[in-house]
């Protein structure tokens, strides 16, 4: 069992994030409940992990070096869940990057001032979606350490044998 999972980690690593994407997608658009920045850039690790998967499919030699990029990946995904959980319980306050929704990449200072001002956003420590009592931030934050552990105890094996 250890070796199929071994000889397929990545098609396990594209797949699982697939159905995370999925998941997020459905829950925000088929389900109705808005995201906030933070869920939004939560998102992006699991992008460039399957760009990497797809790649690894093409370059199979490299696979040690993809697993090291998909690994930055999750880890880059551990640290978002875990600010998005620490705002969520209020160990950290909200920054911009919860407060700001759509802004053009050359906006002014009174262009930033007037956004706050007037717009509604969503904050990131509001939890309107939870699943067994946690929110898919938390939900997120266990997922992506777990996957960062089997990827770095991988890169490792690998480079003992």
């Amino acid at each position: 069992m250890y070796r199929f999972l071994n000889n397929n980690l990545i098609a396990l690593f594209f797949s699982i994030s697939i159905i995370i994407l999925f998941s997020a997608y459905f829950i925000e658009y088929g389900l109705g409940y808005e995201a906030c920045n933070l869920c939004l850039i939560g998102r992006i690790p699991y992008f460039f992990v399957i760009a990497f998967s797809l790649i690894f499919f093409f370059f199979k030699k490299r696979k040690k070096t993809i697993l090291i990029f998909i690994f930055i990946s999750f880890v880059s995904s551990v640290l978002i869940a875990f600010y998005h959980v620490g705002i969520e319980r209020g160990f950290f306050d909200e920054s911009l990057v919860c407060q700001i929704k759509g802004l053009k990449q050359d906006a002014s200072t009174s262009e930033l001032l007037k956004e706050l001002e007037n717009s509604k956003f969503k904050s990131c420590k509001d939890v309107d979606f939870k699943f067994f009592g946690l929110s898919l931030a938390t939900i997120n934050l266990f997922i992506s350490l777990l996957l960062s552990i089997i990827t770095i105890r991988n890169i490792f094996k690998n480079e003992k044998n």
